[in-house]
């Protein structure tokens, strides 16, 4: 049996090892996540585009992950992005709610990236993130997001 850990820093070595005791071998592409209860992840596993390398990406320097069709990305503040193999609503609960904010079923945004909210006449958002990239807030989360930034 295969197990991703989500969980903090501090007893991911002592929960690895139990799990190996146990024959459990810890993957990051496992199907199956271990993950503490009210414990928010502070970073992704993700792969450069193109197939590159792994890289441990902060969950600080995420302005959105986006899903397209079978393939998640995320977003940076630097303008780079990666894929994420694992699926969006997954990472969105995987997120603090307090930073993260999902806006359709396609995109989670970081509440601190938003630098412009545009309202339009059909119950929706245009959002401007800090990257420049804009994203849409649809009609089915729109007072969802109205009531998360106070609108």
């Amino acid at each position: 049996m295969r197990i991703k850990l989500a969980v903090s820093q501090e007893r991911y070595q002592e929960i690895r090892d139990a799990l190996r005791e146990r024959g459990i071998q810890v993957d990051e592409d496992a199907e199956l996540v271990l993950s503490e209860r009210d414990r928010y992840w502070d970073t992704l596993l993700a792969r450069e585009t193109g197939g590159g390398d792994r890289v441990v990406l902060p969950v600080g320097e995420i302005v959105s992950v986006e899903s397209l069709g079978r393939e998640v990305l995320a977003y940076t503040v630097s303008g780079a992005v990666y894929q994420v193999p694992d699926r969006l609503y997954r990472i969105a609960a995987q997120l603090d709610p307090e930073a993260f904010l999902r806006i359709s079923n396609s995109v989670v945004i970081a509440r601190s990236q938003v630098v412009r909210i545009a309202p339009t006449l059909s119950m929706k958002f245009i959002l401007t993130l800090r990257d420049g990239r804009t994203v849409d807030v649809t009609r089915s989360y729109y007072y969802i997001f109205k009531e998360a930034f106070g609108i």
